[in-house]
Formats: C-alpha cells, structure tokens, sequence
C-alpha cells in the first residue's frame, strides 16, 4: 500500500471526517423514475461507501425550480417523495460507515424547452441568450434570480434535515451558476452583469445562502470549472491575477472546499506561468485561496469523461502522478468518476494493492451499472 498510501489519509474539515482521500465524483445516469431516488440508488450509493469511497457526492439534483432539468428521470432535490427517496440513500450510506453530500443542480439553458419533469416551465438563464449569443428567450427580472438563489438555499436546508455531511453546488461545465459567469450568455446590466467580477456575483450570493441553510458543521462545496461543455476552448480567467480574483468571490462569500473540474486533471491550468508540468487547476485554486481542493478528471484512465457519452471505452492509467501531487500537497481531495462508477470496488482494490484487478472502462455498459 505504501505507493498509494497518500490517498488514505484521514482528511476533517468542521463536522466532516473522513477515512481518506478518495471522493466518488458526480455522475448523473438518469434512474430516478419522475425524479424520485429509488431503493436500487440506495444501494448503488451504499455499495461504493462500503469500499472504502471517503466521501460520496451525488449525482446532480435538481433544486426547486420546474425547468431546472431536461430528464424526467434526473432526481429532484424537492418534493416530499423525493427526498424521502434521498432519506434512504444517506441512511443507506451512514449504514455502512460512508459520507455523502448531495450535488444540487440546475441545468439553465442546457436545458431544452418542453422537457423533464415539467415540460411547460420556462428555461432559467442569465440573460435568455445561447451559448452562441442568440437571443431566444427574455432575460430572468431580478426577482426571478432572487428565487434562483433561494432555491439552492431550500436544497441544502433539505440536505442539513435528512442527515447529509457536505453540500455541493454545481456551478461548473456549462450549467446555469456556469452561464452567469460567460460573458456570451450573461449580458445583464444589474448586479448580476459586467465583468467576470460581476458576473460571478450570483454564485456567491448563492454561496452565502447555502452556508446559512446548511449551517456552521457542515462544509460547502463548489465545483467550477473553466471549460464549458457547449466550447471546451473557452476559459473564464485567462492569468493567475484574474483567476485569484473570481476566486476571491466565492472565498468571501464562505466556501468551504473548492472542487475544480479539469477534463484531464494532469494538465496545468497555466502552463505559460509554471510549464507543461505546473500546477492544475486544483493546485492553482490552493495556492491562491488556501482553501482546500478537489481535482478531478479521468482519475485512473488514459481518456476523458465525453468518449463515455458516446459509449467509447478508456484504458486504466497509472495512479502515480495523481499520488505524487496529493502528496505534495498540490490538493487535498481526489474524485474520481468512471473508474468508479464501473467498480464499486475500485478503492478497496487500490488501498489492498490490487491494482492488476482495475480494469479498462467500458463505456457502453454505462447506462446499466449499479
């Protein structure tokens, strides 16, 4: 064990304990019946937790807003039904000695007009614009973006009521907390619009809700990335100045933990600064708040998350670089996603050694796994 023995250190951070390093990333798969976590969720959840998975973060939930999701079958994170869905999943996790945050999610205009749970709801967005800048809605009033934020608030207060450890806000790959920073999809001219500053505002005001619904135990997590999946060349701050000031947005509006999502996590997030072999974007997030990081991105594979979509398999990659950096205290969490989603067993197979036993994903049995 000794190669891998940083990913099995104990980490604490407020109420938050955990065994390890090792964190089960979001992956939404869409088998939540009229958003409704079933008993087979329960235990797909509770398998990984008793691996040896430190600490569990749902797949994306959707908050209290009806056209927050595109997928009848993506889980609700509201309605009575469906948290007493959520109730057996972290009841199912704490029964095996696991720690689980859920991920709370709206999809914006990722989200398609017409679909998921309530296919006549409008489309939430910063200003009603595409990703390509083209108008086709109206622009949210104020007082909309206002129960935008308070929507995420009512999610974590529901996570603190049935028993979950952390909070995660989904404000990364293009969703709605994503759309507000682009400058393409947000042009508002009030609080919410200007410059990255600005546009990040919402984010923090939605940060600061959650931290006061969730209350002091319990760490809040961001997860944000620079990469958008409408256009994986777009990124947000182009220099460590700009990135260490959006960041400062969310650091004074109380986050805990930033989750900093890298579709290859060895990357550098600014090789022009420190090399091809620099800090990635977990590092750099560290290093300019002090706050603690996850990285993620293809965690034990050689290929990134989006062949998955479309079914194509990836080779294991070796664990030694991800180990190397955890080490050197780069970052101080690492999720990982396919990996695990696959094999429920990954962890303990890392932790005993096993490292012959992890096999190449394969991408098509995705939709079926449990």
């Amino acid at each position: 064990m000794s190669s891998v023995a940083p990913l099995f250190e104990p980490f604490k951070l407020k109420g938050l304990e955990l065994p390890n390093r090792i964190v089960m990333a979001p992956m939404t798969r869409g088998f939540s019946p009229n958003g409704v976590p079933t008993d087979d969720v329960a235990a797909y959840y509770a398998r990984r937790a008793a691996a040896d998975v430190g600490l569990i973060l749902s797949e994306g939930t959707i908050i209290r807003r009806k056209g927050g999701g595109d997928n009848p079958n993506y889980p609700l994170f509201h309605t009575d039904a469906a948290l007493a869905g959520w109730k057996k999943v972290i009841e199912a996790v704490h029964a095996e000695g696991g720690k689980m945050g859920p991920q709370i999610w709206h999809q914006g205009m990722m989200r398609k007009a017409g679909t998921g749970h309530w296919p006549d709801a409008p489309t939430d967005s910063p200003s009603g614009l595409t990703h390509k800048g083209k108008q086709i809605f109206e622009a949210p009033s104020e007082e909309d973006v206002a129960d935008m934020v308070a929507a995420y608030a009512e999610a974590a207060a529901s996570a603190k009521d049935l028993g979950f450890d952390t909070v995660e806000i989904h404000g990364a790959h293009g969703y709605l907390i994503d759309q507000f920073f682009w400058d393409v999809m947000n042009k508002r001219e009030d609080k919410y619009g200007g410059g990255l500053i600005e546009r990040a505002r919402f984010a923090g005001e939605i940060i600061s809700e959650v931290k006061k619904a969730a209350g002091p135990d319990i760490p809040v997590i961001l997860r944000f990335s620079q990469w958008k999946q409408q256009d994986y060349g777009v990124k947000l701050a182009q220099t460590p100045q700009e990135f260490e000031a959006f960041l400062k947005v969310f650091v004074d509006a109380g986050v805990d933990i930033l989750h900093a999502s890298q579709r290859r996590f060895w990357e550098a997030e600014f090789p022009d600064v420190d090399g091809e072999n620099g800090l990635n974007c977990a590092g750099w997030a560290k290093k300019l708040t002090g706050l603690p990081t996850i990285t993620v991105g293809s965690v034990g594979l050689s290929s990134e998350f989006t062949g998955a979509m479309r079914g194509e398999g990836s080779k294991t990659r070796p664990l030694t670089d991800v180990v190397e950096r955890l080490d050197k205290g780069e970052f101080d969490l690492v999720a990982v996603g396919r990996a695990l989603l696959q094999d429920p067993e990954w962890a303990r197979k890392v932790k005993d050694g096993r490292i012959d036993e992890l096999a190449d994903y394969d991408g098509k049995a995705m939709a079926t796994l449990y």
